[in-house]
């Protein structure tokens, strides 16, 4: 495989993260389930599980912050958009550099699934957990307790989800292995 252009490498993880981050919002957007302390879940875990596999912890942070940041902004949340920017962000990152370590090269799609699985629990702890914390402060702590099995179905489903279609994309165009940071 021919090595791409360091500037032309760059042009395209800019434009891969716009991308992204347009397909966190959709996915966020377009299938809502409101919840009791006035949010909701989504699917937008998936692609920001599908976006740490692949692209590595930074393309994972933006899209996956920024998109749920501008999906709640934009549909009718936006007391949550600060927090689901960091909260989300922090769960890419972490569920991208847990399934990225040890790897000498390659993208966590590579790793053994076992760490795939392991990162996605653990950004699924950071997700609910950062959710959990907003909520109380923001709802009450009780009112809050309700989330949480609301917010580990949303992110176990992007966890599973994320892994199948990572698999598949890696599978089907590996040269995508290159666009990783």
């Amino acid at each position: 495989m021919k090595e791409i252009n360091p500037a032309k490498k760059t042009a395209l993880q800019i434009a891969l993260m716009a991308v992204l981050t347009a397909v966190v919002v959709v996915f966020t957007l377009m299938f809502r389930v409101p919840t009791p302390i006035k949010g909701y879940i989504s699917l937008c875990d998936v692609i920001i599980t599908f976006s740490a596999f692949l692209f590595g912890p930074w393309i994972a942070a933006i899209a996956g912050g920024l998109g749920t940041g501008i999906a709640d902004v934009i549909g009718g949340f936006p007391q949550w958009a600060p927090f689901s920017f960091l909260i989300h962000g922090a769960q890419g990152i972490i569920i991208a550099l847990i399934a990225r370590a040890g790897l000498k090269k390659g993208v966590p799609g590579d790793a053994k699934l076992f760490k795939m699985i392991l990162g996605g629990v653990l950004g699924m702890l950071v997700m609910t957990g950062g959710y959990y914390l907003v909520g109380g402060f923001l709802h009450g702590f009780k009112p809050a307790l309700v989330e949480i099995p609301l917010n580990l179905l949303q992110s176990g489903v992007g966890v599973v989800l994320g892994i199948i279609v990572s698999r598949t994309v890696l599978k089907a165009y590996p040269p995508v292995r290159s666009l990783a940071l």
